[in-house]
């Protein structure tokens, strides 16, 4: 039988009940997908600045690093809230609100509008 000390993180497993199954299964594939979305930006920031592409070098540039340094936060900021949705789930508190969708957001944006100048200015 399993038992808190053989479960990381300790601290999310520690604490609380076993939650059903199927919340504590879609809290993960939640954090999966932030991580699959997490390789496509760093792909995409690596293809974007590879691939040779007649863009302006300098925001073509940006806009890489843009990517692929969203693309490694990501995951440390998805895993950051599994853990508070774990927890909360199993202390049957409510979920925590969810900052990763806002930072992708902006991330995004941001992206966009210099491939937008990087298109212009070449």
């Amino acid at each position: 039988m399993t038992t808190v000390r053989d479960r990381f993180p300790r601290t999310v497993f520690g604490a609380g009940s076993e939650p059903d199954p199927r919340f504590t299964l879609a809290n993960e594939r939640t954090f999966l997908a932030w991580t699959r979305t997490a390789l496509a930006l760093i792909a995409g920031g690596v293809a974007l600045e590879s691939l040779g592409l007649q863009l302006h070098p300098g925001f073509r540039l940006a806009a890489s690093l843009v990517l692929v340094a969203t693309g490694t936060l990501t995951p440390l900021i998805a895993w950051a809230e599994w853990m508070k949705t774990e927890r909360a789930l199993r202390l049957a508190r409510p979920l925590p609100g969810a900052h990763l969708g806002l930072l992708l957001a902006v991330a995004v944006t941001v992206v966009g509008a210099l491939v937008v100048c990087a298109v212009w200015l070449r």
